[in-house]
């Protein structure tokens, strides 16, 4: 029976130990639903980045790349906005992005040493775990909380117990006690209320960014599923 595991923190990713594993990278506010939510407006593909110096090198060896991203949650200059809503009014369809936030893409980069990496959020929970289970079905699955600079994150605990409910409902896994912990979190709240009360979504608020908030919270709302190989997210075949 393969295991399922939930990593509280990007830095707790060990890449010494990722062959052969499944990784689920989860950043909810917003790195990962962004990315997530671009697929499904319509982008060709999405480079992920480091920090702004590191978009900037990958960007100069693409065609006319968008840029987008955050550091600390405030956009980077001369880059479009990080959340879902704000990036997909700059208009996505067809697009190449080099996306760079403080959280989400560096757990990309930690886990690419895995044998598949695949971009999860709430919005797509159900066709991910539908892949993973039919493709994977053998394979030790790793959900990696992004959370933010070495701490805990709420929202993203929440969208890993989401993930582990679909694959209880789907797949013969064991479940370690921080799966387990996931999952009791997310049937004891609804989504809106997890991603409003934690400390990221306080903070998105207070800034008038409940709208973006919100639509991070709707469950299960998109088929698409992105992945990262080779350095790139585009859809999974």
């Amino acid at each position: 029976m393969p295991k399922l595991h939930v990593l509280l923190k990007k830095e707790e990713v060990d890449s010494a130990r990722l062959e052969g594993k499944v990784v689920i990278v989860l950043d909810v506010l917003f790195g990962t639903s962004t990315i997530v939510h671009a697929f499904a407006q319509g982008i060709v593909s999405l480079w992920p980045a480091r920090d702004a110096a590191e978009a900037h090198r990958i960007a100069a060896n693409l065609d006319q790349p968008m840029l987008a991203g955050e550091f600390l949650a405030a956009t980077l200059p001369g880059f479009a906005p990080p959340t879902p809503l704000a990036l997909a009014a700059c208009g996505l369809r067809g697009a190449t992005v080099v996306y760079a936030t403080t959280n989400g893409t560096a757990a990309l980069a930690n886990s690419s040493n895995a044998a598949f990496v695949y971009v999860g959020a709430l919005l797509n929970g159900a066709a991910l775990v539908a892949r993973v289970t039919l493709l994977h079905p053998d394979a030790q699955v790793l959900i990696v909380c992004s959370g933010s600079m070495e701490r805990f994150n709420l929202e993203d605990f929440y969208g890993a117990g989401h993930l582990v409910a679909h694959f209880e409902r789907r797949g013969n896994y064991e479940f370690t006690d921080a799966a387990q912990a996931a999952l009791l979190l997310y049937h004891g709240c609804a989504a809106r209320t997890a991603l409003g009360a934690s400390r990221v979504g306080q903070m998105m608020l207070a800034q008038g960014l409940q709208h973006e908030v919100d639509c991070a919270a709707r469950l299960d709302v998109l088929e698409v599923v992105p992945e990262l190989r080779d350095g790139c997210v585009r859809l999974a075949a």
